[in-house]
Parts: C-alpha cells; structure tokens; sequence
C-alpha cells in the first residue's frame, strides 16, 4: 500500500482535474464517483459546484441503478441528456428528485481498459444543444487522467474515496477586491433603499443590508450564517427552498412572492453564478382577493423541501428494489447521506425475536448485541417493534430515563427507533442514530415516520419476493444437474448465471450424456423467457433430450423427437438447443442446431473457428422441421465451446460482432493458459463477458476439450 501522503496528492491531483474539466467545458456541477474492487456501488468522492445536502440521495449509486452515471460506468459509453424532457422520458427518478431545467453529461473514468468510476457534468440550458468535439475531448481526457491518478493511488482509487461525506470543491477562484473595494461595495448595499443579501451555494445568507433585513423581520446577525427558512417561520413554506434548489442547478434567475405575516408581501428575485446567489427583495402588491387571517391559527412546521425530494427518491428507487437485503442495501446508502444520521440499523421481527438485516455505521459488537433479541425484552428496539410506537431520544440521558439498563456502546448522541408499519402489521424496526444532538422537532419526526412506512412497505413486497425466488431456484437446481459424468479423455467445463433481474430463473440448460467409454453427447439449450413456467418446460426438454441422446440417437433425430413433444406439448414458449455428439476414438463431432448461437472450435494451436452449423428452426414451431447434422474434425487438444446467448448479446451492438469477440478472447485465453484447466479458462470467460457490457439475460457456458494424446 502506497503511503498516505501519496494518495494526499493523488486527491489532489484529482480535484485539479476537476477543476480545469469544469473550467474547459462550462459545466456548473461536477460529480466525481469512484467504483472501488470488488464492489457495485458507485461512491460520490469530489462535488464541485453545488452543495452537499442537494447530492446526497446520489451519494451512493448501485451499478445497477438506472442512473446516468451507472450506465456511463456500466456500459463504457457517454451519455447525454439535452434537456428537462430529456431527463424526464429516460431517467424518471432523476427528473422526479430535481424538476429543474438542467444539461447532463455522464461518463466513465476510463483509458479503455477498465472503467474504476465515473464523471457527472451539469449545465444550464443556455447553451448549445449538444456537446463540442472540444468538450468532449476535455471529458476524454479527465477519464484517462482520472484513471491513472486511481492506478497511482492503489487498489483502484480506494485510497481517495473520503471517509464521508465527499470532498466539496471551493467555488472557482474570482479577483478579490480590495479592502477599500469592500467597503465601498458594502456601503453602497447598506445604502441602497430594497433589500439585497448575498447567500452562498450551500444557501447561507453570507451578507445582508439593513434595508433586507427590516423587510424580512429580522436582525442582521440572527440571519447572517443561516438559511432563511431555518430562521424565519414563514419561509419554511417549501417554495423558498424550491426556488433555492432551482437556481443552484439551473444556474438561471428564478422569483416568487411570499407573505410576511400578517400582511406584507415580499417579491425575491435570485440571481445564480457558481460562486452564490445574489437575492434582491421589493415589497410586493398581495394577490386579488387574499386577505389575511386578522387571527392566525399556528401551522404545523412543514417539512423542508429537500427532505420531501429526498423521501420522493426513496420511494422511486425502492420500487426498483427485488429481494430483502437489495432493499437493506439501498435504505442503508440512501437515508445514512440524504436524512442525517451517521448510522441506522435495520431489524425484522421473526418467531418473537429481532433479526438483524443491515447496518450502516454502527459497529458490529453492537448489531450482535441485536440479533437475537427477544421482543419481549425492555429495550427500545424491543418495544418499538412490540407496541408499534415509535421512539425518540434527543439525549443519551432522556434514553436512560426511559431504560435505566441502556448502555451507551457508541459515541451517538440522539436516536430515532420507528417502527416498520406494512399492511397493519409491525414488521420490524428502523433504528436511527446521530453524531449530535439532535430535538427531532415536530416535521422530522413525520418525515422519519413516512420514511419507515416506506421502507416498511418495500420490505413486506421483498419477502415475498424472496419467497417466490427461493421456489424457483429450488426448482431451477433440481431441474439442471448437480454434476456431470467424468469421461476419461475429455476436460469439461461448466458455468450458469441467472439474469441480474426479475425472478432471477430463466430457461437456460446444459448436460452431458455419456454412451459408453468412449462416446458422449454434449447439449445445451435456452427456453425462451425467465419465470417459472420457463423453468418447468426448460426440465422437460431436458428429460426429452437426455433420454434420446442417452441411447445413442444421432444429434439431428434427437432434437427432431423432442420438437414433436414440444409441438404436442404446446407451452407457447419456444427453445433452442445445440447438440453435439462426440467420438474419442474417430476424433470427430457431429452437431446438429435448433436456432441456437453457432459453437466455437478451439484448435490446438490457438486459432479460432466460429462453427457454420446450419440452425433450424426453433423446437416447437413446426413439427417436420429438420435440423441437419454437421461433422467436424475434433483433435485431440482442441476445444468446443457452447453457449446461451446471454454471453453475446450487448444492447445496441451485432451479435456476430460479439461472437467474434468472444472467439477472439477465448482464443487469448488459451494462448495464456499454459497450467490452467478448463474451469479456470471459463472464469476468464465469464469474467470477461460480465465485466465488459451489462448482460440481461441467463448465462450458460459448456467447454468441452478433447485430451491430448500422450
């Protein structure tokens, strides 16, 4: 490991390319995101440009995820939004979390090996529709920058990710007036008969004349260091901060008009750059017909707009959210950056105990002390799950109050335990802990309470998804084989991977059917769809295909009697099957096709052929169809390589180009595999074809090597 200083000047290494990208392409946001080894979840490292609160439901972005960045990563590719709509139509979550009008460009961090993170660039929509070739180039070369910088610093950059939260960038270095300039420019504000104040990007008030602060009631001190709707109640309406947020991405004016109470109308007019907001304040004429209460009833405080956008792009993306720990996953990067506090654990009520899901923060001893916990016991965690009734606990002291026996393990100030509500029934807990003191005031505490419903609900929906995605594995497993036969003579090779999505089951299959010593038939096929019923048919033509071929049928006639079953048999789902019969003593194959992707010939010298087998048609189409045979030469230390077309097909790239290309790899690692067996050739393979694009579709792989002769 690289020394601490050396990864020191990487990071700053790194924020000056930021820098000078930023200053190259006229971007007002940039978004730095680190992908360490090993891991999907994208980590926010460097924020230029705008404040942290309005990143943070960004600050940790699954690969997955559909995300701009992910997909940038994911795919190896740029991608361009020119507009709201834009944004709007292809990336919904985003649109729904800032409605603002905004440019967007993400890209991977790459040289063109690996991809080890990715760059986010905002502009306004006052500007070409489309990138400059200059542009472009300045976001090329951050990638290859960036990607030596993450070599240089270790472990693909795990060095420069910062404890949390991410590194935020000063605003870009303007002249700085002269003392006399100051004052001068303050004297003329104080002057001036309207009110103006000056906030930075993080929405504090950094200057205010005495005109601004008369209009909104307040003293210059009180505001000065403060956002104005935490100090002033009647600007805790959400459009102040709506109009905030609006300006600092767009980067464009924006203006409303509020009431002061009890009857003065205030006009702000916010003037953006990349260094702050100026905001000019008027008196304002009332809308027609308002006339205010002469006897206010006090409101509930309402919750601050950012943290209704927060809890909006929580519900959007744990509607995405499949299995449980998917969920506990996506709650624990989520809520830990956007809502505050430092650390949460996540519980479920099972047989009259707490089960431990996730945490985040919390040290382990701790969740340990959890799991397991009779629900019975008189602590917090305990009775929030018991009586459904959440707890808060501004103090450790007003904690023990109310359980003399709690034990402060952690250096946490404040704690919120919600209970996990779904359909009437309390599913589990939500325990939220924080660095400081914390009053939890009447509008968080409803935020908190919606938040856990959330979570809640998408647990309840995960457990059922779990349930069902256990029954389909469970039928999957038994339908595949456990193993395959040992035939002295050939090495083979075997590998299967659901689909990342849905019911994570689809109808891929392989086997491996020996005759006799010296003979074998190899298979492998793909059932159309992904669900159970994909699953169901995948074992019956597996069953057909293993009892023919088990007998010694040629390869054509065995797809030819399990086509007429399939056509009998009418499942309306249609599949392809490749058959390979082989002969060690002959060193030949015979190979008949069903419309599946053509196998791969590896010959002893490393060359690679794309097999011409013709392919017939699809099983259960048309009950005459025939599927010819084809024979080929195998010699001993050649290869056959078969496959599902999850290996080779790539959204938005010829599926003949990604099968030379995995012909071509294959033929790489061969070249390199002096000591290596066959399972260690087919890792390569999976590695390389997960890895290089994103695949939607189940994987199968079978190698099949003839031995060389000794």
């Amino acid at each position: 490991m690289r020394p601490a200083a050396s990864a020191s000047e990487a990071a700053r290494q790194l924020d000056a390319a930021v820098a000078e990208t930023v200053r190259a392409t006229g971007a007002s946001v940039a978004l730095v995101y680190l992908l360490p080894p090993g891991e999907r979840v994208l980590h926010l490292a460097v924020v230029s440009g705008a404040p942290r609160h309005i990143t943070a439901p960004w600050a940790r972005i699954d690969l997955g995820a559909p995300i701009p960045v992910a997909d940038a990563v994911r795919e190896r590719r740029l991608v361009w939004l020119g507009g709201r709509e834009d944004v709007a139509r292809r990336y919904p979550r985003l649109g729904l979390v800032l409605p603002y009008d905004f440019m967007l460009a993400a890209a991977p961090i790459t040289d063109g090996t690996d991809a080890p993170g990715g760059l986010v660039l905002l502009w306004p929509v006052l500007r070409p529709p489309d990138l400059s070739p200059a542009e472009r180039e300045a976001i090329d070369a951050f990638g290859r920058t960036a990607c030596g910088l993450l070599r240089q610093a270790g472990d693909n950059g795990r060095l420069l990710l910062p404890a949390d939260p991410p590194r935020v960038l000063p605003p870009p270095a303007s002249r700085v007036p002269e003392p006399d300039e100051a004052l001068a420019a303050a004297g003329f504000a104080e002057r001036l008969p309207v009110g103006c104040c000056a906030m930075n990007l993080d929405g504090r008030i950094t200057f205010i004349n005495s005109a601004a602060a008369d209009l909104v009631g307040a003293g210059v001190a009180a505001l000065r260091g403060a956002r104005p709707w935490e100090v002033l109640p009647w600007m805790r309406e959400p459009v102040f901060e709506d109009q905030y947020r609006a300006a600092v991405v767009s980067r464009q004016p924006a203006s409303f008009t509020a009431l002061r109470p009890p009857d003065t109308w205030l006009t702000f007019r916010l003037h953006p750059d990349d260094s702050g907001i100026s905001v000019h304040i008027t008196p304002a004429a009332g809308p027609e017909g308002h006339h205010p209460r002469r006897d206010p009833v006090p409101a509930a405080e309402p919750a601050g707009v950012t943290a209704l956008y927060h809890l909006m792009h929580l519900a959007a993306a744990l509607t995405e959210a499949a299995g449980v720990q998917e969920v506990v996953d996506l709650v624990a990067d989520q809520i830990v950056p956007a809502f505050g506090p430092q650390a949460l654990a996540v519980l479920t009520a099972e047989d009259g105990r707490l089960r431990h899901l996730g945490h985040r923060g919390h040290a382990a001893d701790l969740t340990d002390r959890l799991d397991g916990l009779p629900l019975t016991a008189h602590t917090p965690t305990a009775r929030v799950v018991s009586t459904g009734r959440a707890g808060f606990f501004p103090t450790f002291a007003e904690l023990q109050r109310e359980y003399p026996a709690a034990v402060h393990l952690d250096d946490m100030a404040s704690w919120a335990f919600l209970p996990l509500i779904a359909s009437d029934r309390v599913v589990g807990s939500l325990v939220l802990a924080y660095a400081r003191p914390n009053p939890f005031p009447p509008a968080e505490r409803a935020v908190l309470s919606s938040l856990a419903g959330l979570v809640a609900q998408a647990l309840d929906r995960a457990r059922l998804y779990d349930t069902k995605h256990d029954l389909a594995h469970t039928l999957q497993s038994v339908l595949l084989p456990h193993t395959l036969p040992r035939v002295e003579g050939i090495d083979v090779a075997v590998r299967y991977l659901p689909a990342g999505r849905g019911m994570d089951i689809g109808g891929d299959f392989y086997d491996l059917i020996r005759h006799d010593d010296t003979t074998v038939t190899v298979a492998i096929g793909d059932v159309q769809g992904h669900s159970i019923t994909a699953a169901a048919l995948m074992g019956q033509v597996r069953t057909a295909v293993h009892a023919h071929a088990t007998v010694g049928t040629p390869p054509s006639e065995v797809l030819a009697r399990t086509n007429r079953l399939l056509v009998d048999l009418d499942p309306g789902l249609f599949t392809s099957c490749l058959i390979a019969q082989i002969d060690l003593v002959r060193h030949r194959a015979r190979l008949a096709n069903a419309g599946h992707p053509p196998p791969i010939l590896c010959h002893p010298d490393g060359r690679t052929e794309i097999l011409d087998v013709p392919p017939g048609l699809l099983l259960g189409i048309d009950a005459d169809a025939d599927c010819p045979t084809t024979e080929i030469q195998l010699s001993p230390g050649s290869m056959l390589a078969l496959y599902t077309d999850g290996l080779v097909e790539v959204p938005g790239r010829d599926i003949e180009d990604t099968t030379a290309e995995l012909a071509r790899q294959l033929s790489r690692r061969l070249a390199g595999a002096e000591g290596s067996t066959m399972n260690d050739v087919a890792d390569a393979l999976i590695a390389y074809a997960t890895g290089s694009a994103p695949r939607h579709d189940d994987i199968a792989l079978l190698l099949v090597q003839a031995s060389p002769e000794g």
